[in-house]
């Protein structure tokens, strides 16, 4: 069996709990798209950008979210949640994966916070790939972590054919994010989902993206259930035959002798890059 069906929900947040919410959304989806077999939510769709809301892995909103897995048995990644961290309570940016059992499969710790507004956020260190039995391999990355293919080239190393990605964007570089998305899609020959939320969630357009990077949902400012069927076949073909039967970027980067010293022994600090001064947000000019 090669098709998934994964349904995404844009939905208005608060900075509060909004699981009661969540919950209703889930149960509409459910009730109208019975088929769909995962179901994604936005980035901190647990109480929006607060981080005071921190709370330690296994806990409440891990705890319900795992229950509604199993009531619904699907796959579930709720968005993500502000972790409190074991160790000097430092907070992550983290999304678990919960199968139809209610069990959590593997943790995502957003790797490359949005910085420097994210600032409370400690980055991740692990890139996170996870298996849907008789399916296919998935990827997870959390918003600007797209911005960043270095991340997605991993996973896609790894055998990812789905990269999903929960958004929280309302930023007037938000065309960016979506520009980069399709992009990533047909680099990557990778279906992407790209699920945002609104009001303290983000500004809406969520996009879903098959492999040769063409838009299979283009969305609005509104409240939208977004399910939609992939089909893992598409992706290993293109991956084999190339794009639209064209390029194939992922065996081309395999063969190339090239072997970008930027990336050896982590070495990605060069004179160029260290001339642009420290990482901070823009300051109004001083005139006069």
């Amino acid at each position: 069996m090669t098709k998934f069906a994964i349904g995404g929900i844009q939905m208005h947040l608060g900075v509060h709990d909004n699981m009661p919410e969540m919950k209703k959304r889930l149960a509409i989806m459910m009730h109208l798209y019975p088929w769909v077999e995962m179901v994604v939510f936005s980035e901190l769709c647990h109480s929006g950008p607060s981080p005071q809301s921190a709370q330690p892995r296994d806990g409440e909103y891990e705890t319900q979210c795992r229950e509604l897995a199993q009531k619904y048995g699907i796959w579930l990644i709720p968005g993500s949640y502000y972790e409190k961290g074991e160790v000097d309570g430092v907070i992550y940016n983290t999304s678990p994966v919960i199968n139809p059992a209610g069990e959590i499969v593997t943790r995502y710790r957003k790797m490359f916070p949005f910085t420097p507004y994210e600032t409370h956020t400690t980055p991740g260190t692990e890139v996170c790939t996870f298996d849907v039995p008789h399916v296919g391999k998935f990827g997870m990355s959390i918003c600007y972590d797209i911005w960043f293919p270095e991340l997605t080239r991993t996973m896609v190393s790894q055998g990812a054919e789905v990269i999903i990605n929960p958004v929280l964007a309302s930023f007037v570089d938000r065309h960016a994010d979506l520009v980069i998305a399709q992009a990533s899609a047909a680099m990557f020959q990778s279906y992407v989902f790209a699920i945002n939320g609104l009001m303290a969630g983000g500004n809406g357009y969520s996009r879903v993206i098959d492999p040769a990077g063409q838009l299979l949902h283009d969305g609005s400012v509104n409240e939208e259930l977004i399910p939609i069927e992939v089909d893992f076949d598409l992706v290993r073909r293109q991956r084999q035959q190339g794009l639209l039967n064209m390029g194939q970027p992922l065996k081309s980067f395999r063969d190339t002798d090239m072997t970008f010293p930027i990336y050896n022994n982590g070495s990605h600090q060069t004179e160029y890059l260290n001339s642009l001064g420290p990482l901070e947000k823009a300051k109004r000019p001083v005139r006069g």
